[in-house]
């Protein structure tokens, strides 16, 4: 049986497309996943990115894009009122539902369909308490032991080599977003590319841009 480890913030569109999605693309596979909610703001951080809804036309492409993907999956996908929005409450609540920081897969679609179904905002507190009554955690969802999860969740996944969400890493091997789903699908199917060079040969490919160029 595979384990994958499935990197992940509700806030991200992308993530909601790939939850739904994986159980028909892996359809047939042995595996198991273990969802591990970050923070993408850190995440982009310790790398030096922006995140792609700072940049206003890249922006507008993002939320065109998941629609369209949505309906292309006859998946339901309505924007929240208000994007982005702080997800802390969110991703601390997927934790405090598990002993270990771990949320089931139940608990990890009742948070992604809180933001990504009805149009509602995502972020509203009236809402936030609702759903907390309705997932019942653990533990306390503000607590230094839970927040303290969550940065150790987020720093495990820079340490896994994770630049962005959705990720899945399985045997030590990274995949990135929601169009990467083939090509997971065909690693775990046995596909013999993965064992030739082409994998760790792009690591020793030299930069053109290595320096910085003249204005």
């Amino acid at each position: 049986m595979h384990q994958i480890t499935f990197y992940l913030d509700f806030v991200s569109p992308y993530a909601y497309i790939a939850f739904e999605r994986l159980p028909q693309v892996l359809q047939g596979l042995s595996y198991s996943v273990q969802y591990q909610p970050v923070l993408l703001g850190g995440v982009l951080q310790h790398h030096g990115q922006r995140g792609p809804a700072e940049i206003p036309a890249k922006r507008e492409w993002l939320y065109r894009h998941v629609q369209w993907l949505a309906q292309q999956h006859n998946m339901p996908l309505q924007m929240p009122a208000a994007h982005p929005f702080n997800p802390l409450p969110l991703l601390r609540l997927a934790i405090a539902s598990d002993a270990q920081g771990l949320p089931n897969r139940h608990t990890c679609a009742t948070l992604f369909r809180h933001v990504w179904q009805g149009g509602a905002d995502a972020a509203d507190a009236t809402r936030l308490a609702a759903l907390q009554q309705q997932l019942q955690p653990t533990r306390e969802p503000g607590s230094a032991e839970v927040k303290q999860k969550l940065r150790s969740h987020t720093e495990q996944a820079i340490a896994a080599g994770v630049f962005g969400v959705p990720s899945f890493v399985v045997n030590g091997k990274l995949f990135w977003g929601v169009d990467a789903l083939p090509m997971l699908r065909a690693y775990l199917d046995g596909a013999p590319w993965f064992d030739g060079p082409a994998w760790d040969a792009v690591k020793q490919l030299p930069s053109g841009l290595a320096s910085k160029p003249a204005a």
